[in-house]
């Protein structure tokens, strides 16, 4: 299961995934992305334990509808999907503190 928090930051919003981004959870993204649609949109992953190819397809689904998504705290098995997908190249990926 896929549990998607949003949050205001500013003129982003962050979205908090916590769980499985895998096919049947990823629609839940796709329409907390979709609400803010326009807007800087930063998924943190720190609680992401798991991505398959419906996962991979949203993110890439976003950014070919001009969605601009950053990527935050991916765990390990996350970076490591973003890098033999060489998706690690084409998003922005970085560390950043955990939002009270």
């Amino acid at each position: 299961m896929l549990n998607v928090t949003v949050q205001e930051l500013g003129d982003a919003v962050v979205l908090q995934c916590e769980g499985r981004l895998v096919r049947g959870e990823e629609t839940n993204l796709l329409c907390a992305a979709v609400q803010h649609h326009g807007r800087e949109i930063i998924l943190d992953l720190a609680e992401v334990t798991a991505i398959d190819a419906a996962g991979i397809g949203v993110l890439i689904s976003l950014q070919a509808a001009g969605v601009y998504v950053k990527l935050t705290n991916p765990t390990e098995a996350v970076r490591e999907v973003l890098r033999l997908t060489n998706l690690d190249s084409i998003f922005e990926i970085s560390e950043a503190p955990a939002l009270a």
